[in-house]
């Protein structure tokens, strides 16, 4: 009787340890053909003209968790671990990580919604969040950005949907909009015509659409001009930074004047009355 005890718990080792080293074997031959499937969908996917990357990546990373998800659950039922009873129980569970991480969900919603309506892409200067740079990666629950003096800054997704997003470089062209300022006393004719002058010379102005220069303003102290030059979009710095400039020493060398913010103090002496 002892014999045969000992015998049935050997076998039973035997064949739970036989089971175990099937599913590891599993594991791991399953996460290595779904490294390679989803490596071979992705290059087919990228060979495609119109494919955006950020798309590619998004697919990428629903394909492979979704493989592991299969392997993982073949993996425990060739040990003997039903696979019903234990889908209910990552289903509770599930639920319950999901009211604790609810922020985290939140997050990977809005990356569902930046991936489907694409307000941006890998490579757009965007402001959004609360920050301003350029778009280096797209994840599920995060978008990175590198801003101007180079900082890498990872923001919530969450937080990029929840306000409004401007993409800066979305479009070809954009509008260099100045305001110029001259004294009451100065030639408004011959500062418009020192303005046409200066924008004309400039070579990566755009000649359509043309530029307006008009008195927009009589305020307080100064006479001001709009200038609204249409430039390339990468173009758009070098030229407003260049304008500036420009205007400045011409205005100097043509005696127009800049005025800029100034108070007159008047003293009156009181007579003392004794």
């Amino acid at each position: 009787m002892e014999t045969s005890s000992v015998q049935t718990v050997s076998d039973m080792i035997g064949l739970y340890s036989t089971n175990i080293a099937i599913a590891i074997v599993i594991f791991f031959v399953g996460k290595w053909l779904v490294s390679k499937i989803t490596s071979v969908v992705i290059k087919l996917m990228n060979k495609q003209k119109n494919m955006d990357k950020t798309l590619s990546m998004f697919l990428e990373d629903i394909l492979y968790y979704t493989l592991m998800a299969v392997v993982v659950l073949t993996a425990l039922d060739q040990v003997g671990v039903e696979t019903t009873s234990f889908l209910a129980i990552l289903g509770a569970a599930g639920l319950a990580i999901g009211l604790a991480l609810k922020d985290s969900l939140s997050n990977f919603a809005s990356g569902v919604m930046i991936i489907m309506f694409r307000p941006y892409k890998i490579g757009d200067v965007v402001s959004a969040g609360g920050i301003t740079g350029k778009v280096i990666e797209i994840h599920l629950f995060n978008t990175e950005f590198t801003t101007p003096d180079n900082q890498k800054i990872l923001v919530p997704n969450g937080s990029i949907t929840a306000g409004s997003i401007t993409n800066i470089n979305a479009h070809d062209t954009r509008r260099v909009d100045l305001t110029i300022g001259i004294g009451y006393d100065d030639d408004i004719k011959k500062a418009k015509n020192l303005l046409h002058e200066i924008v004309s010379a400039n070579e990566k102005i755009l000649k359509d659409p043309s530029v307006t220069i008009a008195v927009a303003e009589l305020a307080d102290s100064s006479v001001n001009f709009i200038v609204r030059p249409w430039v390339n979009t990468p173009d758009f710095w070098d030229v407003k930074f260049d304008l500036l400039e420009t205007i400045k020493n011409r205005f100097d060398e043509e005696g127009i004047s800049i005025p800029y913010p100034q108070s007159d103090v008047h003293l009156y002496k009181e007579e003392k009355k004794y």
